[in-house]
């Protein structure tokens, strides 16, 4: 029988975080996650917990991503601030692809409350992208100057993150919209109408149509279905 080591599950976690966090196939023969995070230190394991339900929400497997988030949150004995906020942006991601804005609103902002004191906001621009929208609809209006620094970030990392991810998997997710026209291309990609979008959103329907309008004509598509050669789904 054989039993891994320290560095072992390092360089598990390792090559298993850069594979899900680019959207890349999982290294093969890792080891099992049983094995791995019980030799991680608690903060590191939370975090590894967070790649994982990430992973599962990857395979659009919503409610057991879901369950992964709660149940790392709920076995935190002192807090960790970084992992906790990363999980509770994966579970954003989720409720918003079941179409759950309030629950996503509440996981969003507990997420902010952890992240404002110390302005740990870089991983809200790093998944801007896969928020549908919810920085837009919940953090800038509150937080106007926060937000712009967001989206800066958010550019800086997409940026970085298409070098690596596009040549790599043949895709070509968007790198010329705005990040208003991404949230509002992603949710239409996702089935959403655009009254449903200037809903959640805060604009209005005309707004929705003019974003929309404008990252067709960048991306030079003419159907809404298309998008999804595009977006982060």
């Amino acid at each position: 029988m054989e039993y891994i080591t320290v560095r072992d599950a390092a360089l598990s976690f390792i090559s298993s975080t850069a594979a899900v966090l680019l959207h890349l196939p999982l290294p093969e023969k890792l080891p099992p996650m049983q094995e791995v995070l019980p030799m991680l230190p608690m903060g590191i394991r939370m975090f590894a917990l967070y790649v994982n339900a990430h992973y599962t929400y990857l395979q659009k497997d919503y409610q057991k991503s879901l369950g992964i988030v709660e149940a790392t949150l709920g076995m935190q004995t002192q807090q960790y601030p970084i992992p906790s906020i990363y999980l509770h942006l994966v579970a954003v991601m989720d409720y918003m692809s079941l179409k759950q804005r309030d629950k996503a609103k509440q996981h969003l902002l507990a997420a902010w409350e952890i992240a404002r004191p110390d302005d740990l906001i870089e991983g809200f621009g790093e998944h801007h992208g896969l928020l549908g929208g919810m920085l837009e609809a919940v953090i800038k209006p509150e937080y106007p100057e926060d937000f712009k620094r967001i989206i800066a970030i958010t550019y800086r990392f997409s940026a970085g993150w298409r070098k690596i991810h596009n040549p790599d998997t043949g895709h070509d997710v968007a790198d010329n919209l705005t990040t208003t026209e991404f949230a509002a291309s992603m949710l239409a990609a996702r089935g959403w109408t655009n009254q449903e979008i200037a809903s959640h959103m805060n604009i209005s329907v005309n707004t929705v149509k003019w974003h929309i309008t404008n990252a067709m004509q960048k991306l030079n598509i003419g159907n809404r279905q298309d998008f999804k050669k595009y977006m982060l789904l």
